[in-house]
């Protein structure tokens, strides 16, 4: 396949993929978020990889736009690289989220490409993380792709990125899960405070 060809390809998956999210489900992660911050939750994203990245972003946001306390853990590499050192990665994210007193009025958001699975050994850290969340009665939302694993199983809200190429199912993922905050912290009934160049005159 040239550049080119490749190049167009890419760009028709990415707008396929974007008619076809759930918007039902978007909006129920709306309303649900709503009621986090009006309840006075936290809202703690996790996220390996590319969805550690997203973690950090999506937490500027949601604090600066849509007023809502979130945290990463992997925004406090310190505190994150003993937990694995002394305790394992299977457990790091989940002695993070016990040591932040997560509780029944918060909730945990995953960005992940699979979702974790214990079972074929995959970003075991979120799987050991949404256990701890369920028990504790936290909500769990997440944009997962594939099947979504452990996330979409356990979620209260979950978007699963539908595959269209088995070739390109992680950058689509990782694409959309950005559209879809973005999408929510931008949401009239989530946002709070303008963002710096729809209010520049």
């Amino acid at each position: 396949m040239s550049a080119c060809t490749y190049t167009r390809a890419y760009l028709s998956e990415v707008a396929s993929l974007a008619v076809q999210l759930d918007a039902e489900a978007i909006d129920r992660m709306v309303n649900a978020l709503e009621r986090l911050r009006e309840g006075g939750g936290r809202l703690f994203f996790l996220g390996v990889g590319g969805g550690a990245g997203h973690a950090s972003h999506a937490v500027n946001d949601f604090r600066k736009i849509a007023g809502i306390e979130s945290y990463a853990p992997t925004d406090n590499v310190s505190e994150l690289t003993a937990r694995i050192n002394d305790d394992g990665w299977d457990s790091c994210y989940a002695a993070w989220l016990r040591g932040s007193h997560l509780s029944g009025r918060d909730a945990v958001f995953v960005f992940s490409v699979g979702g974790g699975s214990a079972e074929r050994g995959i970003s075991t850290n979120l799987v050991a993380s949404l256990e701890l969340a369920r028990d504790a009665g936290a909500s769990i939302f997440g944009v997962v792709g594939r099947d979504g694993g452990c996330t979409a199983r356990l979620a209260d809200v979950c978007v699963i990125v539908p595959t269209i190429s088995a070739e390109t199912v992680t950058p689509h993922t990782e694409e959309f899960q950005a559209v879809v905050w973005h999408l929510l912290v931008s949401h009239p009934r989530l946002r709070r405070h303008s963002m710096k160049w729809e209010s520049a005159q």
